[in-house]
């Protein structure tokens, strides 16, 4: 970032920072991206003459939110514009830093309801197929390949969680795992025996010849020995899609999704799905029981005779 403009000093944001941590329990993810967008408006805001956030008012937000969607923001990443400045000013406010909050009237894009991709059970069983033949020749990258998009569909745990595995996370006698998931909420999740033979095969023949003195207990390791990032992740499971070719799935949260929606299929109670994708609200979950439902209906229009 630049220099700071007047009024709006660095240590206030890392006093703002802590407060989202410490009091809100938000992830890094979410405090990553509500910090951008504090900056954001911050240079918006000096631009068109603030001198500080007392001299940021409705018109400006308005205009500041109005700029981001000239630009093909979808309306998520429009709603969390406006969530992280509603959270900045409430803030603000309650610090004393400012008399009034101008996002009280401030309205923003209601999230669409589309619904998340999911692949069916024919084309999960075609990915792991595809995933196993090189595995078999005992390639280390291939044996971690293949335990990892296991792990993910196995548990539908989120790719920030996945790569946020230590060797200490896994119980393979027991077939479960614990993550730090959203809030640093602490949760276990059981798995297969599909994903636990993966995974102590990894274990076992794989990871040893990757792990380097750098490696730690990260469960997932790069080709280079260091735990793997979320970007490596994203990259394999993608191009696993575009293998498949009849899918527009993109990226691990599409298998978080299926194994979501698979498990509701198979009669899994909705309950025990929230608490294994580690949801804090049913209303999240209740989205899969949507999925479920839509595919009931286009199996009956295609299958019915007088549908």
């Amino acid at each position: 970032m630049p220099d700071e403009a007047p009024g709006f000093p660095d240590d206030l944001l890392d006093a703002y920072a802590r407060y989202l941590t410490g009091e809100r329990g938000r992830s890094g993810n979410t405090l990553r991206a509500y910090l951008a967008d504090v900056r954001q408006l911050e240079r918006f805001a000096a631009q068109r003459g603030a001198r500080d956030w007392g001299g940021v008012d409705l018109p400006l937000l308005r205009e500041w939110l109005a700029e981001h969607a000239s630009t093909g923001k979808t309306r998520a990443t429009m709603a969390r514009h406006a969530a992280s400045s509603r959270t900045l000013f409430a803030w603000l406010l309650r610090e004393g830093q400012i008399t009034q909050d101008p996002t009280l009237r401030l309205k923003s894009p209601k999230k669409t309801s589309a619904l998340p991709t999911v692949l069916r059970s024919a084309q999960m069983e075609k990915l792991l197929d595809g995933l196993q033949a090189p595995a078999q020749d005992g390639d280390p990258l291939a044996l971690r390949n293949l335990a990892l998009v296991e792990t993910l569909y196995a548990t539908g745990i989120r790719v920030g969680e996945l790569v946020g595995l230590d060797v200490d996370d896994l119980d393979l006698e027991r077939r479960t795992l614990r993550v730090l998931g959203k809030g640093d909420k602490e949760r276990t999740v059981p798995f297969g025996v599909p994903a636990a033979r993966a995974l102590e095969t990894w274990l076992r023949r794989g990871r040893p010849a990757l792990v380097t003195g750098t490696s730690g207990p990260a469960v997932f390791l790069g080709a280079r020995g260091g735990r793997i990032d979320q970007r490596q992740v994203r990259s394999l499971v993608s191009e696993r899609f575009k293998a498949l070719g009849d899918t527009a799935a993109t990226g691990p949260h599409a298998l978080r999704h299926t194994a979501a929606t698979h498990l509701l299929d198979g009669g899994a109670e909705l309950r025990a799905v929230q608490e294994l994708l580690g949801h804090s609200t049913p209303a999240t979950t209740q989205l899969y029981t949507h999925v479920s439902v839509e595919r009931l209906r286009n199996s009956y229009r295609q299958a019915h005779p007088r549908a």
